[in-house]
């Protein structure tokens, strides 16, 4: 069974007026781990589902109030009845580590190679690959992703040390 460290990129915070751009999946068993990015078109139910076939928990951070919800609402999959769920906000909070994730990265010490990209950079970077086909910015934008979901692991390891 793997843990999956999950992010989500979005072009809003509501899944009533945007859409999911990438779900990011970081799939670690022991010393195996293997990096699942789904984009556009691709980011179904069904490959989400696919995605997390052998995966017996997942972390995020404020995915109970935002990656969850919103997967729930635009793809119709319940992730907290797929696997067990563990945000690591609330242990970040535990520990006085407040703000986002790149905030509590900041405070922990966990680098980024990607220095001052935001969530609303984000969006901008997907838009420029919609409209002007800027295969750079998707790039940029899933090296964005990917942080977020390997640095997850590493928070949650620095979390288990400071207990």
């Amino acid at each position: 069974m793997f843990d999956a460290y999950l992010d989500i990129e979005t072009t809003g915070l509501s899944p009533r007026n945007a859409e999911i751009t990438v779900i990011g999946i970081y799939l670690v068993k022991n010393q195996r781990h293997r990096l699942v990015q789904i984009t556009g078109h691709e980011v179904t139910a069904y490959n989400l589902r696919e995605a997390l076939a052998g995966v017996r928990a997942i972390y995020t951070y404020n995915g109970s109030r935002f990656d969850l919800p919103f997967i729930h609402d635009a793809l119709g999959v319940d992730l907290w009845r797929a696997a067990d769920h563990h945000d690591l906000m609330y242990d970040c909070w535990r520990c006085n580590l407040r703000g986002g994730l790149k905030r509590v990265e900041e405070q922990l010490g966990i680098p980024r190679r990607l220095k001052g990209i935001t969530g609303w950079d984000a969006v901008k970077l997907w838009w420029r690959y919609q409209e002007y086909d800027d295969r750079e910015a998707l790039a940029t934008l899933l090296e964005y992703n990917k942080e977020d979901v390997v640095n997850l692991k590493t928070l949650r390891e620095r979390l288990q040390t400071a207990d």
